[in-house]
């Protein structure tokens, strides 16, 4: 089950999974606390069936979350998958802390 939420609304935390599904240099450039690097063809009902909880998906600004949300409900419809509506760039001109991870 797909539910969105507005960036605005979130609060990232060590015990929130999520997964920032664009592609490693995106990701490097720029990424909000706590989230991980997941690719967005990196998504196997292998990878969703041994992650534990609800799910965070977003990307720089919505399209590759949308798509990988998608993705994750074909894999198990019943599972709570939240799709981070705005993105990182909406993190960012929100003044949310973005880490980086280039030299």
């Amino acid at each position: 089950m797909i539910k969105p939420l507005d960036i605005r609304q979130f609060t990232p935390s060590e015990d929130t999974v999520i997964w920032d599904v664009r592609d490693e240099i995106n990701f490097n450039e720029g990424h909000i606390a706590f989230a991980k690097n997941q690719p967005l063809a990196s998504l196997t009902k292998e990878l969703l069936d041994k992650t534990q909880g609800d799910i965070y998906v977003l990307c720089g600004g919505g399209t590759k979350a949308e798509k990988a949300c998608q993705l994750l409900e074909s894999f198990d419809k019943n599972r709570q998958i939240i799709h981070l509506i705005g993105g990182t760039r909406a993190a960012k001109a929100l003044g949310m802390p973005i880490i980086s991870e280039n030299i």
